[in-house]
């Protein structure tokens, strides 16, 4: 695309939407993207109906932008990226600048999911998905064996869902807004309940308890699962989030993006570690102390699951508020004991606080459910987040998250292998 500048000796001209957009490289519905973000300002003209917009700032913009094609922060070279939604401060973190955990606290996932998209509080909101999307996929997931983990399931109803919907390459902020909202209780009801008679109405929490564990649920445990849920819709630029802006940068849908995530977060290194660490809890619980667990996890040169983390010096703050309901958990008592021994035998040599892994896992392991769950619930609630991250990658230069290969292979021109 062509780009224009604005003339010089015109310090008061504004551009059309049009002209704003080939300036900027970008198509017109970025250009009011950039509005509703804070980056440009708009007006219109006396007697006029379309926007206009001040030459000098939308120049400072395009000016930004080459910077960041050129390799400043933004461009891939650093992975630095600017975002409005998660800003981690020592010991805190906080969501469009409002503390993350009083969110939480305050707040059920589904408003706190609305508050990252929008900025904006929806009390009582909650999300709801078409039967006909529902039942597309359902009938995928059914179609996987049995033994088919749950992210994998989340994935191909991510995908099912998407080929249900023939509005998917509409990249609007009310159509990725829309999507949001069906897709997350989509994804959950795709999920193949542990009980019988499933929960499809209500809160999300209450939806997602019955697909994984068949104990009844009590309002005590679902507090703690729903507040899981929010705690964990965003953690600023973590891998599978970092996925999902690449797959943004491209322009990739929403459903698609969220499928990237996915397939990042199914790493042992990321969204696998609650179900680690809700394994080594259950050795502890079967053996009566944490000394041998901890040990075999040492002698085979694993770092123990469930403790530290690299962006908080301190204690992990969505640990301290899983903890905290926990306590009031009766089931949960001899898991939080373990996992205070864990924290204790593991602190002889390295004193580690523990982190929400660990608190996923006390969770899971007091209610019944398998070890998988913690990453199921990690997986429904980031999705929230990863969609409010391709919101904002929606709104930059396309394609700008593509760093530079350093080639280090033979020099060429290299002869034809025989």
């Amino acid at each position: 695309m062509r780009h224009h500048e604005p003339a010089p000796d015109r310090p008061g001209r504004r551009l059309t939407t049009r002209e704003t957009a080939e300036l900027l490289g970008v198509k017109p519905e970025t250009v009011y993207a950039y509005v509703s973000r804070g980056l440009l300002s708009s007006a219109r003209e006396p007697g006029g109906r379309a926007s206009t917009f001040e030459a000098r700032e939308v120049e400072a913009l395009a000016r930004r932008n080459r910077r960041e094609a050129a390799g400043s922060p933004g461009s891939g070279g650093d992975l630095s990226v600017r975002t409005r939604l998660t800003f981690i401060d020592k010991d805190r973190y906080y969501f469009r600048g409002v503390d993350a955990t009083e969110l939480a606290v305050r707040h059920s996932y589904e408003e706190v999911a609305e508050w990252l998209w929008t900025g904006r509080m929806t009390r009582g909101v909650t999300f709801t998905a078409p039967e006909e999307t529902v039942e597309v996929a359902r009938h995928a997931v059914r179609a996987l064996p049995e033994h088919t983990s749950p992210t994998d399931r989340l994935r191909v109803a991510a995908i099912a869902a998407a080929a249900e919907d023939p509005l998917r390459f509409d990249l609007s902020e009310r159509a990725v807004l829309s999507t949001a909202r069906t897709l997350i209780p989509t994804l959950v009801a795709a999920l193949p309940p542990v009980l019988h008679t499933p929960e499809d109405d209500g809160p999300l929490a209450h939806r997602l308890w019955c697909r994984l564990t068949g104990r009844p649920a009590d309002e005590a445990a679902l507090r703690v699962l729903d507040t899981a849920l929010a705690l964990l819709v965003d953690h600023d630029l973590a891998a599978s989030t970092l996925a999902v802006r690449v797959a943004a940068s491209a322009r990739a849908h929403a459903y698609a993006a969220v499928s990237a995530g996915l397939g990042v977060l199914e790493g042992p290194l990321h969204g696998a570690a609650s179900g680690l660490a809700h394994r080594m809890l259950l050795d502890v619980l079967d053996q009566g102390t944490a000394v041998p667990v901890i040990a075999d996890e040492l002698r085979a040169g694993r770092r123990v699951p469930g403790l530290g983390h690299r962006l908080y010096p301190g204690e992990d703050p969505r640990a301290r508020v899983l903890f905290g309901f926990l306590e009031q958990l009766p089931r949960a008592e001899p898991a939080l004991l373990a996992a205070r021994d864990i924290v204790a035998t593991t602190a002889r040599h390295t004193p580690l606080h523990a982190n929400v892994d660990l608190a996923l896992a006390v969770f899971t392991a007091s209610c019944g459910m398998p070890a998988t769950a913690g990453e199921t619930i990690f997986a429904v609630a980031r999705t929230a987040g990863w969609i409010a991250h391709a919101l904002e990658e929606y709104g930059e230069r396309p394609l700008r998250m593509r760093p530079s290969g350093h080639y280090v292979g033979p020099r060429p021109p290299q002869p034809l292998p025989e």
